[in-house]
């Protein structure tokens, strides 16, 4: 099935002026399709929203302890920082604790996200390094990982490298894909990525949250990525950036990661709509790029305010906590350069 639905409309005046296409699935820790819009099944590359699933296998081998990584530290392996000085700061005390050098990562280097790093780049005319990446935390994980078990550093992003093939096992096992069914690619920071239908990826984040039912390790490993995500939700992006403001907001009972391309991935703690744990993938179709047109926008407009109408239809989120992320949406007015209000934002899909 590949159903195209709208999922997001942008208006002008009375006149509908854009539309965002998407598909929704939510899965219960049991693997049971709770609701859904558009297509479940659709195939979709989870790009960053991987990220935990990519340090599971680290931390459950022992890694946090081995080389004795603290919460903030574990919590940015899991992120797409914004290079503000405190990511900086946080990746180069990872290195110097496994014993590495950030020549050592190929993640390549861009520019920060963060605005008082961006200054103070463009003024001292800084060249951005690899630490820079807002996957550095990532990558310094994967080799603090093929450090810990002595394997090679100089090829650690191929698939034949044992921490890839270690990464691509844990995930198929936590997602309930074969190995050989999880489609592949190369993400922007050149490590392996993975598509799978989202009805899979919301499973493996169910689980993720709710690990009952896996093996001890396994189920403590889990428990130990998403407490420090919750616990240093400034780490996985940054202070102000939607997914660190909702976790926050969320008080302990949510876990959210964002991807390029419009991928978005969130996890509710047991209780939080039922006794079981439950996972969300959506993915925008038309993807979800950081734009600046004449209504300010300068980002992403569509994964915050749908991540936001959907956990407001679960009410997963209470009218203050919704009141408290208003910024983010579901609904928001457009204004122009003057203020002036031009039109509005909102999401336009029912779960079922």
């Amino acid at each position: 099935m590949n159903v195209l639905q709208p999922i997001l409309e942008l208006t002008r005046g009375h006149v509908v002026e854009s539309t965002h296409f998407g598909s929704i699935a939510i899965v219960d820790s049991n693997g049971k399709l709770l609701h859904s819009y558009g297509d479940p099944y659709g195939v979709a590359f989870l790009r960053s929203s991987a990220k935990p699933f990519q340090v599971l296998p680290f931390v459950e081998r022992g890694g946090v302890e081995h080389f004795n990584f603290t919460q903030s530290e574990l919590s940015l392996a899991c992120s797409s920082h914004e290079t503000a000085q405190i990511h900086l700061d946080t990746v180069k005390a990872m290195q110097e604790k496994v014993g590495i050098q950030e020549s050592d990562l190929q993640c390549g280097a861009h520019l920060p996200g963060d605005a008082s790093k961006l200054r103070m780049v463009i003024q001292q005319n800084i060249t951005p390094t690899p630490n820079f990446n807002n996957c550095s935390g990532k990558h310094t994980a994967m080799l603090a990982h093929a450090k810990m078990r002595g394997l090679p550093l100089d090829n650690y992003l191929d698939l034949s490298h044992p921490v890839q093939k270690d990464i691509l096992a844990t995930f198929s096992e936590m997602c309930g894909v074969e190995k050989d069914k999880v489609e592949l690619g190369v993400d922007g920071c050149s490590a392996p990525n993975f598509a799978v239908p989202l009805l899979n990826a919301a499973l493996g984040m169910a689980r993720l949250c709710d690990p009952r039912g896996l093996s001890e390790s396994r189920a403590t490993a889990c428990r130990k990525i998403t407490s420090a995500m919750i616990a240093h939700p400034e780490m996985i992006s940054n202070d102000g950036e939607f997914d660190c403001e909702l976790m926050k907001v969320g008080a302990g009972k949510i876990v959210t990661k964002r991807g390029a391309e419009g991928f978005q991935i969130i996890g509710l703690m047991p209780g939080v709509c039922g006794e079981n744990g439950v996972g969300i993938a959506f993915k925008v179709t038309d993807g979800d790029a950081a734009r600046m047109n004449d209504e300010l926008e300068s980002a992403p407009r569509v994964r915050p305010a749908v991540t936001l109408e959907i956990l407001r239809q679960l009410k997963a989120l209470n009218e203050t906590q919704l009141q408290s992320l208003a910024a983010f949406g579901p609904t928001k007015q457009l204004k122009n350069h003057s203020g002036y209000v031009t039109g509005k934002s909102q999401p336009v899909f029912k779960l079922v």
